[in-house]
């Protein structure tokens, strides 16, 4: 191997901005605030389940459970997050030598390009999105290995990845039905679908089974009740239009839409058309993530690497770069500006609760009576206390249609005539809470100049609880359609619901 001062220039590059941008990870995960989804994750390790939990199937509780192992600092529970990228950024360069043998300039310059995308630098979060992306990815690697070769054993692997991403989200079927429209229309085609598809249901009849126990928590979530109030919105496919320009960048996008190659290679434009026109189709009726475009960009990056030329993406990397500036001013200043810079903005609560988290449960919990339960009124800010304060914090009150794993570890019944104490980041009703406590206190306290309201109930009562709130969870969220094999509800089945 040369030394690095003998390497070419578009290697030296390469190898700078690896080193460069993995440092700019590793400082985001370790300085910027845990968010409350990370938190709620967090969860999913500390109470790890066999086959799902109720937004999603089980994936990233299981590494989240692996890492905590480990250590619960937020560097190492985002290390996942922050290899990511690096991962299919090495992975699209094997691509790249083996579809076109001997570019090995275009080889490293996709790699460049890629590192300098504001999004493969900038987001080190672990959420459910992490393990899908990775194996929406190298379910695809696999797929485009098998186009190569020819040999079944990559589709194999291409259904085993498969099913592993549909055991971190239910999203990574549009990577199915992607297969399965590439494949059908080609001989032996029908073969390989069955195939691939035979490798990836275990995975998915291990969720369901998990799903029949668990009151069909998956399924409920994921197809009824995230979707009630779905309607048509130019908004959202505008909202969708905007956030692809932002991500592919506006340069690298007019520069592909450009190229005249798209079926010369389809089987590598397939795996990002595809899933971006059904994502553009659902945009009519839902608004759709950011993150959701995310897992398969790297197929469109790989096919601009293999169809600009040179020098367009060398261009592209420079503007890439510039692209960047704000965004890292911007996370910059959420990380390390004082909160009270933030004081004028109606989110300087959330981000006193996100940056000073350790400070609010120290307040919270520093003259808590022993006999006392600590509570929320949202499973986000349930998930951030319990993260600081190192306890498990229940969600008091209805919530809301996510996030709902308090259901299953909390027993409300157990907790008749126990001493609560509610925090909020709004303030609180006592009227709202007067049926449910023999008595109830209420006074505020402030942290970094942001107010916390904090009632403390005293003598919980259950029933009430049970008639109100709780019926209302199970009519609103648990709503069991006859048609799917219930086993088991441990929800309803506890509180007497059925």
């Amino acid at each position: 191997m040369l030394p690095y001062t003998q390497l070419p220039d578009y290697q030296r590059n390469f190898i700078l901005l690896l080193v460069t941008t993995t440092l700019i990870k590793l400082w985001l995960a370790a300085v910027f605030p845990f968010t409350g989804d990370e938190a709620y994750f967090y969860q999913w390790g500390t109470h790890p389940d066999w086959g799902g939990f109720y937004d999603h199937p089980p994936m990233v509780g299981w590494w989240l459970w692996v890492m905590q192992q480990i250590s619960s600092h937020p560097v190492v529970l985002r290390l996942p997050a922050v290899l990511l990228w690096i991962c299919i950024c090495f992975g699209m360069m094997d691509l790249v030598d083996r579809i076109n043998p001997g570019q090995v300039e275009q080889r490293w310059l996709l790699g460049s390009l890629f590192l300098t995308l504001p999004f493969t630098w900038a987001l080190n979060f672990v959420t459910t999105d992490t393990p899908l992306i990775f194996f929406l990815f190298f379910s695809g690697y696999a797929f485009i290995r098998a186009e190569l070769s020819g040999k079944l054993r990559w589709d194999i692997a291409c259904g085993v990845l498969l099913g592993l991403a549909l055991l971190s989200k239910y999203f990574a079927g549009l990577l199915a039905i992607t297969y399965a429209a590439y494949l059908l229309p080609r001989r032996r085609g029908l073969v390989r679908v069955v195939l691939i598809a035979a490798c990836a249901l275990p995975f998915m009849v291990l969720n369901l089974a998990w799903n029949s126990t668990h009151c069909w928590n998956n399924i409920l979530f994921n197809l009824i009740n995230r979707n009630q109030g779905a309607h048509f919105s130019a908004s959202q496919i505008g909202s969708y239009l905007l956030m692809l320009i932002f991500l592919i960048t506006p340069w690298s996008l007019l520069a592909l839409v450009k190229t005249d190659q798209w079926r010369k290679q389809w089987y590598v434009s397939a795996l990002f058309v595809i899933p971006l026109l059904l994502l553009l189709a659902l945009s009519l009726r839902k608004q759709i993530g950011l993150h959701w475009i995310l897992g398969f960009l790297p197929f469109l990056f790989l096919y601009a690497g293999l169809h600009l030329q040179l020098d367009k993406l060398k261009r592209h990397r420079r503007w890439n770069l510039l692209l960047g500036i704000p965004l890292l001013i911007a996370l910059l200043s959420l990380s390390h500006l004082p909160t009270d810079s933030f004081m004028a903005s109606n989110r300087h609560t959330d981000i006193v609760m996100h940056r000073a988290g350790n400070l609010l449960a120290t307040s919270v919990m520093q003259d808590l009576p022993g006999d006392t339960i600590l509570m929320t009124r949202s499973y986000s800010q349930s998930s951030l206390l319990g993260f600081h304060a190192g306890v498990y914090v229940p969600v008091f009150g209805a919530g809301s249609f996510h996030a709902r794993l308090d259901d299953g570890i909390t027993d409300f019944s157990s907790l008749n005539e126990k001493n609560i104490r509610i925090i909020s980041s709004k303030p609180i009703e006592l009227s709202q809470l007067a049926d449910y406590f023999d008595s109830v206190t209420l006074k505020e306290r402030s942290v970094e100049g942001a107010t916390f309201w904090i009632a403390d109930g005293s003598g919980f009562r259950f029933e009430p609880y049970r008639s109100n709130i709780l019926r209302q969870i199970a009519t609103s969220y648990y709503a069991i359609p006859a048609w799917l094999p219930t086993l088991d509800c441990k929800f309803l089945r506890s509180y007497g619901f059925i």
